[in-house]
């Protein structure tokens, strides 16, 4: 699992900063995660290749998280895609897209399909065999949603010595891969747990866009491998989150703690602070494992 962080500040885009957009590498999907201004051309700055991107997901409908999607469709279209893209984002983002396209006499020349999104309640959005996507009901100025990427469980891994051994049949192989007790060439019933190890464990990865300190994510997010959680503003500016409906790091790392994730990474901070050092020292005292996101940087798990 492989995340890229194309921008992680808040707000508007400055000559060193950009605002929110990720891509998530995930048994061999890309995921783009939100749009911010921006966007295509630091995909090509990390040499991300366009024509691997056929899910977008968009978190809110604010500037800062989706501005550069417009630029992102109409350079597709420049480049002949023929590829389905898939947008999954709250309602109201096709009316603005489809306007902009029609006002430019722009139409895309492949597949443009929205996925609206309006309940409040988590629902699966996307699935196939390898990875489930899942949103996740967030608290901000408007309707808002982050988002759970789960593995499907891997299959078990065959101990081939002790296939070998108990004389099983190539047939059956791929039944024990998915945990299945088979007979032998002789008749005789072979435990999986005999002949298969344990599978390499599924890793998740949870997107919390903007939100006010908002304990209603846990179930949802609970035990993921990785979380990004926003951390607009540090502790001294904490009186601001009420209003704007963001977070600090403090409170990210509380979110982190009582989910019991393995690894929180802080990201959509305020263009106020001069240094991000504060936001991994505040987050800390709570929550150990904490990473900084940085435009550019990539994280592998």
């Amino acid at each position: 699992m492989k995340l890229t962080i194309l921008g992680c500040h808040s707000a508007t885009p400055r000559t060193n900063t950009n605002p929110t957009s990720q891509v998530l590498e995930i048994k061999n999907h890309m995921f783009l995660i939100d749009c911010g201004e921006g966007t295509q051309v630091e995909l090509r700055r990390n040499k991300v290749k366009f024509s691997r991107i056929k899910h977008i997901f968009i978190s809110h409908l604010h500037g800062d998280h989706y501005f550069g999607l417009v630029g992102l469709i109409s350079t597709f279209r420049l480049l002949t895609r023929e590829t389905e893209l898939h947008i999954y984002a709250p309602k109201g983002l096709k009316e603005v897209i489809t306007l902009q396209m029609k006002l430019s006499d722009s139409w895309t020349n492949y597949p443009l399909i929205f996925h609206e999104l309006t309940s409040k309640k988590s629902e699966l959005i996307y699935e196939d065999d390898k990875v489930e996507v899942f949103t996740i009901p967030l608290k901000h100025r408007i309707y808002t949603n982050g988002f759970f990427f789960r593995e499907k469980e891997n299959e078990r891994k065959l101990d081939m010595n002790a296939v070998l051994n108990a004389n099983i049949d190539m047939a059956y192989y791929r039944k024990l891969k998915q945990g299945a007790d088979v007979e032998n060439e002789d008749g005789v019933l072979i435990k999986n747990e005999a002949v298969t190890k344990d599978p390499i464990p599924a890793q998740s990865y949870a997107f919390c866009s903007d939100t006010v300190y908002n304990e209603s994510v846990i179930p949802i997010i609970k035990e993921a491998t990785v979380l990004y959680h926003e951390s607009t503003f540090l502790d001294k500016n904490e009186s601001l989150c009420e209003r704007t409906k963001h977070c600090t790091a403090r409170q990210a790392a509380t979110i982190a703690k009582k989910a019991n994730v393995e690894t929180l990474i802080l990201g959509h901070y305020s263009t106020r602070y001069g240094s991000y050092d504060g936001f991994e020292t505040e987050a800390k005292t709570v929550f150990e494992n904490v990473l900084l996101a940085k435009d550019g940087k990539s994280f592998e798990f």
